[in-house]
């Protein structure tokens, strides 16, 4: 809106100074280097609030990377800015940083640079790093656990299915294929334990080449999942977070609109059916 009014202020003054009731309101010098300080200051930040509103791509790891710009470059203070500018960068810093500044959050999107291929370690501080990889290993455990709980569960079922009717199995015979494949795998974690297993996956995707800045993370994942498997469920984990409120919020206004006075006896599990037909199809 401010940058409208600057780029249009010659026609604004035109239109006002032609009526003696308006004239009054004729932009001054001083409310153009006012507008002129605002512009400056928050203009830089309307392409980034847009870019992380969205909701068709990974966001959340983008807020460490744009936070580190905006206290490097976009937001610092500049020897020709002014007063009112440098006064308004500031503000808008201190209440970035401390928003951020949150232990959990601050964790959190830690976490979701790590598991972006584009960025891992390279924007979590450096004394900080060693705490990350030991919060992404105890997570990948837990997850690791689950699925040999899952594993033993299925297994019992399939157990007890089988003691229903016990018909003896035929006996296939393997192939030449089927011997290089196991040695394979074996050999990847002989002598390991699950924790060093999950450490030494960590650590070759941490040496990986990091992925291009313009790529999508999950279209890398797609293609390298099996090589981290581990990690790759970590990512799942991390990447579907969204860094604003903006998509859940266009998704309270798409249920508002379904949910008029004229339709307020709609059961929940048709407000949901409807609403995600709204915004998919």
């Amino acid at each position: 809106m401010v940058r409208r009014a600057l780029e249009q202020k010659r026609a604004i003054t035109e239109v006002l100074s032609k009526d003696k009731k308006t004239r009054s309101l004729v932009p001054t010098w001083q409310d153009v280097d006012v507008l002129e300080s605002i512009d400056a200051a928050l203009s830089p930040l309307l392409e980034f609030t847009d870019a992380l509103s969205g909701e068709s791509y990974v966001s959340v790891s983008f807020l460490k990377p744009v936070m580190h710009l905006f206290n490097t470059s976009i937001l610092k203070e500049a020897e020709d800015d002014t007063d009112l500018t440098r006064t308004i960068k500031t503000t808008v810093m201190g209440y970035l940083n401390e928003k951020y500044d949150d232990q959990a959050t601050d964790d959190l999107l830690d976490m979701a640079c790590l598991v972006d291929p584009r960025f891992k370690l390279q924007y979590t501080q450096e004394e900080k790093r060693e705490y990350i990889k030991e919060i992404a290993v105890l997570e990948m455990l837990k997850g690791e656990r689950a699925v040999v709980v899952r594993e033993e569960e299925s297994r019992e079922e399939a157990m007890g299915d089988a003691s229903a009717a016990v018909t003896p199995a035929k006996k296939t015979k393997q192939s030449l294929a089927s011997f290089f494949s196991n040695r394979s795998t074996s050999t990847n974690t002989e002598g390991l334990s699950v924790q060093q297993a999950v450490e030494r996956e960590l650590s070759n995707y941490l040496l990986s080449p990091d992925a291009d800045n313009d790529s999508n993370p999950l279209d890398w994942w797609k293609v390298s999942h099996k090589n981290f498997p581990r990690v790759s469920q970590l990512a799942k984990h991390y990447l579907c977070i969204q860094a604003t409120s903006s998509p859940s919020e266009t998704v309270f206004s798409t249920g508002g609109n379904i949910v008029t006075c004229k339709r307020a006896s709609l059961k929940p599990d048709n407000v949901d059916q409807l609403v995600f037909l709204a915004r998919n199809l």
